[in-house]
């Protein structure tokens, strides 16, 4: 599982180094390939391999000609790469990537249970306190989940 958030920085040549609490578990558990990539461009998903796969795979089920399943795989393919972890923990952001999600210098990487969100640290900020706070009716959904 992975949880929390672990500030981190991307490098003059646009690596992330994948802090290590991260990158043992996501070593231990679904080895070193990764699937770079985003839906709006705000902000950088990385998903193992094998997680990765089991979304294609349940895309498959998905009619080929439906708008919501062509217009998440233009998106996750225009900004996605598959990429490998060096020896030591980086992966490459994809300068497209970089570029659309502010991708420089200090950054957090949040554990997202399965994957990894990379998040500029102002722009994340900006949306849990700004734009999208979390509110009494979010906790009220939730806790029909029990949450």
């Amino acid at each position: 599982m992975l949880r929390g958030n672990h500030p981190a920085r991307i490098d003059d040549k646009g690596r992330l180094k994948v802090p290590n609490g991260f990158r043992t578990a996501i070593e231990t558990q679904w080895g070193q390939e990764l699937f770079v990539t985003s839906v709006t461009g705000e902000f950088v998903r990385l998903y193992p391999m094998a997680v990765w796969l089991e979304i294609e795979r349940r895309l498959a089920a998905v009619p080929s000609t439906h708008p919501s399943k062509l217009r998440f795989l233009d998106r996750v393919n225009f900004f996605g790469q598959a990429a490998a972890l060096d020896r030591q923990g980086r992966i490459v952001i994809p300068q497209l990537l970089r570029e659309s999600a502010a991708m420089a210098g200090e950054v957090s990487v949040l554990g997202l249970q399965n994957h990894l969100g990379v998040w500029n640290q102002k722009r994340l900020q900006e949306r849990l306190f700004r734009k999208e706070p979390f509110t009494d009716e979010d906790g009220r959904l939730l806790a029909e989940y029990g949450i």
